[in-house]
């Protein structure tokens, strides 16, 4: 248990951290989804901090931490590193509580998360951008701290954050009107999953308490695996809220003794959760916010029947972000699909393309060609997105009948990356 780890993360210290919390956080609703509870034949009941004022649940535990601190500790000012919704939440408290923060953020962050930072920090925040990862701007964000002597404010692993979060679960506790069968919990750092789950251990200890990270930043996971703390080689950013090379000791240890299951979610499947969420329900979410709910299908016979509750952590997305979205899920579900084709160099040989080989519901979506030479036939980067993934063999068999078929690329990463 998280109390014998810590002896300081107890019951009574995260009702005082609601407490503290009850004017700056959000009691968010728990709300039943309908798509989703008819699609499994279960009660899915939705935790909606993406209703949050800073759109995640970050800001309880970046808020409990700052507002612990001595004067002291906060004359030189706090620095916190994040992806963006750790950020916004410190950005908040500095405002609220009127203190001067530094926020080391990764170069590749999503403009729409800079900018809120931005808006909620107001005069009392710096936004610092630098390195391709959290961990990058982790390593500077320390360093400013012995630099400059300021306050180092972590995201995840840090005893003040973990009780912070860990008032998501008090409210589910409270909301729920009968006994939850199953929680799923995002995982990035492990700050929510840790918190959230020692509630649980404690109010509702036969809950089944399931982790998920995205496929491309197995942190956590990797970490039970091996049975201690390791840091990733290389991580896929694209699921930034829950993207981290190296998870905390604190919060590896509590996950450890309280999760039941950790698994991973490709992220095209993530993808295809968030436009389904926007599609069916109306709903906005950043990836990590969808995780909870993309790894409802892995467990369908098992929820059948039961009370299940998904956290949905945050919705800070960029809307620019949804082109690339799209593409990712269709990639996941085979139904895009990029090629070099061989045209043959003469009159009428697109037209031949389109009529001949072409399914009647396949669609172009991509054509990149130039014609450089006089060769005999003259390759073209098309990528074409069918309506059924079974459609992609006949597609192939056409093409090579006819010599059009030259190279199918999603299987080579290095050209598909280098292409596409």
């Amino acid at each position: 248990m998280a109390e014998s780890i810590t002896n300081k993360i107890t019951l009574k210290s995260i009702k005082q951290a609601a407490e503290i919390l009850k004017d700056v956080a959000t009691k968010t609703p728990l709300q039943k989804n309908l798509n989703l509870s008819s699609k499994f034949d279960a009660t899915i009941l939705l935790k909606r901090e993406d209703l949050q004022q800073v759109r995640s649940y970050k800001i309880r535990g970046a808020y409990h931490n700052i507002s612990s601190l001595s004067a002291k500790e906060t004359e030189n000012g706090i620095v916190c590193a994040s992806a963006g919704n750790h950020a916004q939440g410190v950005a908040f408290a500095c405002n609220k509580l009127k203190i001067k923060g530094t926020i080391v953020m990764p170069t590749p962050t999503p403009k729409q998360k800079i900018e809120q930072v931005k808006m909620f920090g107001g005069d009392f925040v710096e936004v610092v951008l630098t390195g391709d990862t959290f961990d990058d701007a982790s390593a500077m964000a320390k360093t400013l701290c012995t630099n400059q002597n300021k306050t180092f404010v972590h995201p995840f692993d840090d005893i003040k954050i973990i009780e912070g979060q860990a008032t998501v679960g008090l409210e589910i506790v409270e909301q729920a009107q009968k006994p939850i069968d199953y929680i799923f919990l995002p995982v990035g750092g492990g700050g929510l999953a840790s918190g959230v789950s020692s509630v649980f251990k404690w109010l509702s200890p036969t809950t089944k308490i399931i982790g998920i990270e995205p496929e491309g930043a197995p942190s956590m996971k990797s970490a039970l695996e091996k049975d201690k703390v390791v840091i990733l080689d290389k991580i896929d950013r694209f699921v930034d809220g829950a993207a981290v090379k190296q998870v905390g000791n604190l919060t590896f240890t509590i996950c450890k003794q309280n999760l039941n299951k950790m698994i991973t979610i490709p992220e095209g499947k993530i993808c295809q959760t968030i436009l389904d969420l926007y599609n069916k329900d109306a709903i906005v979410v950043e990836p990590a916010g969808a995780l909870s709910i993309a790894a409802l299908d892995l467990f369908a016979e098992e929820i059948k029947g039961k009370n299940v509750v998904c956290i949905v952590s945050g919705s800070n997305n960029d809307i620019t972000r949804m082109s690339e979205i799209k593409e990712r899920a269709l990639l996941y579900a085979n139904l895009k699909h990029y090629f070099i084709i061989r045209f043959p160099q003469r009159a009428g040989a697109l037209k031949e393309f389109v009529a001949d080989i072409l399914g009647p519901n396949d669609d172009i979506t991509h054509f990149e060609y130039t014609k450089k030479n006089s060769k005999e036939n003259g390759p073209a980067v098309v990528g074409i997105e069918l309506k059924n993934q079974h459609d992609l063999e006949p597609l192939i068999a056409r093409m090579k009948a006819h010599n059009f078929f030259g190279e199918y690329i999603n299987d080579k990463p290095n050209l598909f990356d280098f292409l596409v």
